[in-house]
């Protein structure tokens, strides 16, 4: 069983001030397969009390030299992919066959991405006299979750490295290993002490710790609106820049003279992916209804194919749920829907069939879902889509927009100008069309509860710049 008994503070690895141990467990076997270290104020203090003393040199450090440790980085990444994989298989449930493309290749990709990017932080403009500059923001807090535990962690600490920010960073609870891995390898290619500083623990516990911190300039949090909120509120008295990243309910628009043999699939491949542990999922399916009794028969046959099991197995397509816990959350979610009356396509509650242990769920599809249905508005993260039949494009956006959220979406019609022209009218931070997947260079955020501020894109970099004038 690997242990994590120390953080990462200062450039060294360090005994944490308490006692208390956080035992992670491998969702497919119910076993503990990790123990980790909580951390205390004591330790929140030292960790930021290391960033606050390293920004003054760092963010003064030419950004050449924060590109090529960032590139150095991905390199050591390539070297320890098998590493990010196995924590990835053991701690997320992630099919080990697929693990490598859904979470580990990108966010290599991302850290040479923002490598060059950093280049881009001492353009100054001159308009007559007047110079406008961007400086790092300072001290970060980045908070983050579990679901893509290496992709979301690059997506806030690649961004703040390049900018010349420094930062304290806490991983999920439940998906730790990808945290201390990249500490080792921030520590092998020569970060300075101080600039990346590693603490975990519950986040319920330091979570607020670290948005309320004195020190810190800005906190990123990914994860729930009910935690994010939170976070606002804990930020909010020291008047801190706060980036957030939230749930979302997306939809999925397709229209009546688009290709349903390819608009289905790749709406059932996107909420089965990563067992519908994505934020942005497009859990909602919009259908017209002269095309819906079709399009319902090919989501049936594309869920058919999956295969749910060990993630050890190179045929499955469908590991478990990240814990037992989320597991009640997504069977609540599937009996709230057969509650509501929504049709029943295919899965349901409880085990799939064959499978005796372990935090596995029925992919389940809902057919006749409508706007006013819990199970429509809720996000239940996990692989239940909703079907739902519409007359106009009108009615369809109206009902698509009348979620809390506003994450991302999608639309696939016809031809693509048509699919642009709906998309316009979507009200969320990004919307695939005509089978888009995404991309390290374009901007990620929501609208509405689905959070503030942008991560991913120039946009990403951005929140951890602050802009200055100089008049003369």
């Amino acid at each position: 069983m690997k242990e994590y008994k120390q953080f990462y503070i200062d450039g060294e690895w360090v005994d944490p001030n308490g006692q208390e141990i956080n035992e992670v467990i491998n969702p497919a076997t119910e076993q503990v397969c990790l123990r980790v270290a909580s951390a205390n104020k004591a330790d929140i203090d030292a960790a930021f009390d290391a960033a606050h003393k390293a920004f003054p040199s760092w963010s003064a450090t030419p950004a050449v030299k924060r590109r090529e440790l960032l590139l150095a980085a991905a390199d050591e990444m390539e070297v320890r992919k098998d590493d990010l994989v196995e924590a990835h298989v053991e701690t997320l449930g992630v099919p080990k066959h697929l693990a490598a493309e859904m979470q580990v290749d990108g966010p290599i990709e991302a850290v040479r991405y923002f490598a060059e990017l950093a280049l881009n932080t001492e353009h100054t403009t001159e308009v007559d006299g007047m110079l406008v500059m961007r400086e790092a923001v300072g001290v970060c807090a980045l908070i983050n979750p579990w679901n893509y535990p290496l992709l979301q962690m690059i997506g806030k600490v690649a961004p703040a490295i390049a900018a010349g920010c420094t930062m304290v960073e806490k991983p999920s609870e439940e998906t730790p290993s990808t945290d201390f891995i990249m500490a080792e390898i921030f520590h092998k290619v020569g970060l300075p002490a101080g600039v990346f500083n590693l603490v975990s623990g519950q986040g319920s516990v330091i979570g607020p710790m670290m948005s309320s911190h004195p020190l810190a300039d800005l906190v990123s949090f990914t994860g729930s609106t009910r935690a994010g909120i939170s976070v606002a509120e804990s930020a909010a008295p020291t008047v801190k820049r706060v980036c957030q990243e939230l749930g979302g309910k997306s939809a999925l628009i397709i229209t009546e003279d688009a290709d349903l043999d390819a608009a289905v699939p790749y709406g059932i491949e996107n909420v089965f992916l990563n067992t519908g542990q994505t934020c942005d999922a497009l859990t909602r399916m919009f259908v017209p209804r002269s095309v819906y009794d079709k399009a319902v028969e090919i989501a049936k046959e594309t869920a058919a194919k999956h295969v749910v099991g060990d993630p050890l197995n190179a045929n499955t397509t469908v590991g478990p749920l990240v814990s037992a816990t989320q597991k009640r959350s997504v069977d609540q979610g599937i009996q709230m829907g057969i509650d509501e009356g929504a049709t029943l396509v295919t899965g349901g509650t409880g085990l799939p069939d064959g499978i005796n242990k372990g935090a596995y769920v029925k992919p389940t599809i809902f057919g006749d879902v409508t706007g006013d249905m819990k199970i429509g508005q809720q996000e239940i993260f996990g692989p239940v889509l909703c079907m739902m039949p519409y007359d106009t494009v009108d009615e369809a956006v109206e009902v698509a927009n009348s979620s809390e959220y506003g994450l991302g979406s999608a639309v696939w019609a016809g031809d693509r100008e048509s699919a642009i022209a709906i998309a316009r009218r979507l009200r969320a931070g990004q919307c695939f069309i005509q089978g888009g997947y995404f991309r390290v260079d374009a901007p990620f955020g929501g609208y509405k509860q689905s959070g503030n501020g942008r991560e991913w894109g120039e946009a990403g970099i951005q929140e951890y710049l602050e802009t200055k004038a100089i008049i003369g």
